[in-house]
């Protein structure tokens, strides 16, 4: 095995343990609620905190993965998450100002969580070919939907048999365990990688897209990677870019805060039911998540950047806001489940888009570039998490799925803006 395909395989790990993470209070939300008397609305608040916290930090976590490296700040990340993740399950009943103190425990999870993906872009933008982009990002994001689509069904047994907070502490657990052996395997660069065959180091540097001005060499001796602020500032595609992704987060945090819920509430099942129907989007995500990727690398091969990455994306949130629309007007609840689930497979057939565009356009930049593209998805799911049950109580659940379709629908326009053909100017001097 390549080593860059095992540290990907990590990263997907990585990347489920921390939508385990994030994903564990909406799976406890009813008996977290029921014991502090929270009700859906401050619930609401507390699913914001994390959103908040997690897009306010985004910038600075770019920062810090192309200064620090990946290994080291994807390390002190998810320790950070298992910190926070153990000190909900300390909350003990009947504390004054729970509600405060959860949308502070919150914020600090969503800070320390907003490293993993621009750490893991930067990986990827110095590990990985440019014609294995698609799939390893889409292998990475592929954990968004294991991880979440194992979290129903694996935390409502939990909680069942031992109370909400045995959750959180196995949540805390498996984040310690998974971020130890990342520090122990891996490294930020492959020419410090231990043991890495020389045939392989070979490989990667051939298939870098961006010439010596972005390659490892240079970076300077302490491994800090000179960032062209000029230049992603004056990139026009990145606005469209940041709404595309606000959008993508939108829709993607109706399934990760509230479709849970919205399955047990209003479509009447019951805690099991709701935990196996709710593993469907997720696991539709898991296999087009990887399917994009795959799909996305051999269209560009074939036709270019342009319809490999941008067309592929457009066409899926199209596919996205139609699976939304039917799915919330369907009467049976069995089938409102099967396509509501089908619409967040075609949402994250564009997932690997995203990420892998901003290594094509920003090369040696691209933690700083993606952690502003992301950015714009967080705060879509902090809007979301608060805003979609205010419609739902207002106007109803088919007019809160009608909101994500249309925003589905402006993502799409969005990416026929974007031209990772032409990337940053290597001209344009980093400071």
């Amino acid at each position: 095995m390549r080593v860059r395909y095992f540290l990907a395989f990590w990263l997907f790990v990585l990347s489920g343990v921390a939508f385990l993470d994030r994903t564990n209070i909406s799976i406890a939300g009813l008996q977290i609620s029921n014991e502090y008397g929270l009700g859906n609305q401050r619930l609401g608040w507390v699913f914001s905190a994390f959103l908040i916290g997690y897009a306010g930090f985004q910038l600075p976590a770019g920062w810090l993965a192309a200064r620090f490296g990946p290994r080291r700040v994807l390390t002190f990340g998810v320790m950070s998450w298992g910190v926070a993740t153990a000190l909900t399950a300390l909350l003990p009943s009947g504390i004054p100002f729970v509600v405060v103190l959860l949308i502070g425990i919150r914020f600090i999870l969503g800070a320390g969580e907003s490293v993993i993906y621009p750490a893991a872009n930067q990986f990827v933008a110095r590990w990985v070919p440019m014609n294995e982009r698609g799939f390893i990002n889409g292998l990475i994001f592929a954990g968004v939907g294991a991880g979440s689509g194992l979290t129903p069904p694996m935390l409502t047994w939990l909680i069942t048999h031992h109370g909400w907070r045995a959750a959180f502490w196995f949540s805390a657990l498996i984040g310690f365990a998974v971020g130890a052996v990342w520090w122990l395997l891996a490294r930020d660069t492959p020419e410090e990688q231990p043991g890495l065959d020389p045939r392989e180091l070979k490989e990667i540097r051939d298939g870098l897209s961006f010439g010596t001005m972005n390659s490892p060499a240079a970076e300077n001796h302490s491994g800090e990677t000179k960032i062209s602020w000029r230049a992603i500032f004056h990139r026009r595609d990145l606005p469209a870019l940041m709404v595309g992704y606000f959008s993508f987060g939108y829709v993607a945090w109706i399934y990760f805060s509230w479709f849970f819920l919205y399955m047990a509430q209003v479509r009447g099942f019951d805690l099991k039911s709701s935990a196996q129907y709710a593993m469907l989007p997720f696991l539709s995500m898991t296999v087009c998540c990887l399917a994009g990727g795959v799909l996305s690398d051999r269209l560009t091969g074939k036709y270019g950047l342009r319809l490999g990455r941008c067309g592929l994306a457009a066409v899926a949130l199209i596919f996205t806001a139609i699976f939304l629309v039917l799915g919330s007007q369907v009467h049976s609840p069995r089938l409102a489940g099967v396509i509501l689930a089908c619409g967040a497979g075609a949402l994250y057939l564009s997932q690997s888009s995203f990420w892998s565009v901003s290594v094509d356009i920003a090369g040696r930049s691209s933690g700083v570039f993606s952690s502003m593209v992301n950015m714009g998805g967080q705060i879509g799911g902090a809007v979301t998490a608060s805003l979609t049950p205010w419609i739902a109580q207002r106007y109803g659940w088919n007019t809160s799925f009608s909101v994500s379709a249309i925003l589905a629908m402006i993502g799409a326009i969005c990416w026929m803006t974007v031209h990772p053909e032409h990337p940053l100017d290597d001209e344009v001097p980093a400071v």
